[in-house]
């Protein structure tokens, strides 16, 4: 797979160290906007074990504080890299307890918005930010100036909104420039990576193309040929189509009919790969294999486990029937794995907690015969959209919706069956179908129907029915870790709810899920 070392010796990076903070990812996406690639790592990270130097370094914000007996804290070695380094809320305490402390509970807690009021003009950090709105979230606060720092900005209840060593670029900021509240943050942070860091902003699709199918090429060497997990989503179809450009007919790609795909899946992505994007494709069914292993199954991360387990089984028993050239045998599995997966199924001791585990991540074999190639690993959705349309795949294909790994596994709440997965697949279908049909589609990032396991009463005709329930999720995003439920008229949602409980035999009831993304995941599993 495509590693951290790799990426940030072939681009300037700026190293994110995350705390635990809900918007750590935020301060890595909002870099990426202006082309200044980030990666992001646990604060926990040993310097020496980087194996490459950022030019700046980010300590992100977190839920704890900084003077507690099991505080995370940052290797010390990081202040030796001789770069400029910005500490945003947590990220400023941990600067300021390693100078002398300093730190310590709020009178009160803040959290909302505040105005920036910047006392030095000319200083490079809060070039076009002075009296801004800003964004606030936290309990803890600076009671005094660290050693050898300067305040150079405050607000009506932070005397230390902003400090900076008085020597070196150090910076310290309470509030949060990562989100969108703070309405000029992304000018603060690219005052931080440009005109401090002096990052080159060369982070492009365009250069992501050209370099990812070298090190493809030097990866897999001129012989060697690659298997590749398909599903037909965008992830796995980008992933399918670079890899195709880098090694050609040594490509291989397998979709798996797994029993619990979308309605006519298997049969309409073998159309799209094979005829319209020229990829080599072969198509397995083993949907009896994988409804038998979930039979009795209800927890969500055994269902991903199963999941993540038999593909990966299938697909080390299809690679042994495939016969490459010059007996040559294959030696890699490419998987379309996206740097949000990655994050939300990496737990830090302290940081950022394990929502999920995702199939791409955590459900693979200790023992896998394969070794992987994940192309995308570093990319956002919407940079793999980017590299998609780069890439000459069509708009319909690169802005299709996301759909799972495990697939309708985890939108049958409870046991997974044949008749379970049916209704699901139908109500979806039904739901898809109506968006389609109110030119909504493209305006929404992701929509589903997820089937609950409970009973409802219902009247149909004249006869009493005691059927299941459908919900029905719609999002809107730009990078799929946050997201807000989409606002259907009450027409729409009228004509879906009636069309779903009338054709779908099996359901009584049809709700919509209002919640975002925190407090919930987009997934109901």
């Amino acid at each position: 797979m495509v590693s951290v070392e790799q990426v940030s010796n072939m681009f300037d990076t700026i190293l994110v160290l995350d705390f635990g903070s809900q918007y750590s990812h935020l301060i890595t996406r909002r870099l990426r906007e202006f082309n200044v690639y980030a990666e992001m790592l646990p604060c926990t990270q040993k310097i020496s074990e980087l194996g490459w130097t950022p030019k700046g370094v980010i300590l992100s914000g977190g839920p704890y504080s900084v003077y507690a007996e099991d505080a995370p804290h940052v290797d010390h070695a990081v202040f030796d890299l001789n770069v400029p380094i910005l500490g945003i809320c947590y990220g400023m305490q941990e600067l300021a307890w390693i100078n002398g402390k300093q730190v310590g509970r709020g009178e009160k807690r803040e959290y909302g918005p505040a105005t920036l009021n910047v006392l030095t003009k000319d200083d490079p950090l809060f070039q076009g930010v002075d009296n801004s709105r800003v964004w606030m979230s936290h309990g803890d606060k600076l009671h005094g100036l660290p050693t050898n720092f300067k305040v150079i900005a405050t607000s009506d209840n932070s005397p230390y909104c902003g400090v900076v060593h008085e020597t070196k670029p150090i910076y310290g900021i309470q509030f949060h420039p990562e989100v969108t509240h703070s309405t000029l943050g992304k000018v603060l942070l690219k005052n931080f990576a440009v005109n401090l860091c002096k990052t080159k902003q060369n982070w492009t699709m365009e250069n992501f193309i050209d370099s990812e199918i070298q090190r493809i090429r030097d990866l897999v060497g001129p012989t060697a040929e690659v298997i590749g997990a398909v599903s037909g989503g965008v992830d796995s179809t980008v992933a399918s189509k670079l890899m195709t450009e880098a090694i050609g007919d040594r490509f291989h790609a397998i979709l798996v009919d797994n029993g619990v795909l979308r309605l006519d899946e298997a049969k309409n992505v073998k159309k799209t790969l094979v005829d319209g994007l020229g990829i080599n494709l072969k198509v397995v069914d083993a949907s009896e294999e994988f409804l038998s292993k979930l039979k009795g199954v209800t927890d969500p991360e055994q269902k991903r486990k199963i999941i993540g387990h038999t593909f990966i089984h299938v697909f080390e028993r299809e690679a042994a029937l495939i016969k490459p050239k010059d007996g040559q045998e294959i030696k890699f599995l490419l998987q379309g794995t996206l740097y949000p997966d990655v994050i939300e199924s990496i737990s830090f001791k302290g940081p950022s907690q394990t929502i999920k585990t995702h199939h791409n991540v955590g459900g693979l074999l200790d023992d896998m015969k394969l070794q992987l190639i994940e192309p995308l690993r570093e990319l956002f959705k919407d940079e793999v959209r980017h590299l998609g349309e780069l890439l000459g795949i069509s708009h319909e294909l690169v802005w299709r919706h996301p759909f799972p790994g495990p697939g309708i596994a985890i939108r049958v709440l409870g046991e997974v069956t044949k008749e379970q997965v049916a209704i699901a697949r139908h109500a979806d279908s039904i739901y898809i179908e109506e968006i389609r049909k109110h030119g909504l589609y493209d305006k929404i990032s992701q929509a589903f129907a997820c089937l609950l396991p409970v009973k409802t009463v219902g009247v149909q005709g004249d006869n009493r029915v005691y059927d299941q329930v459908i919900a029905l999720r719609a999002i809107e995003t730009t990078d799929f870790m946050t997201c807000d439920w989409f606002p259907f008229d009450h027409a729409f949602l009228k004509k879906v709810s009636s069309r779903i409980v009338n054709e779908v035999d099996g359901v009584a009831r049809v709700v919509y899920d209002i919640t975002s993304k925190p407090p919930a995941t987009v997934e109901w599993e």
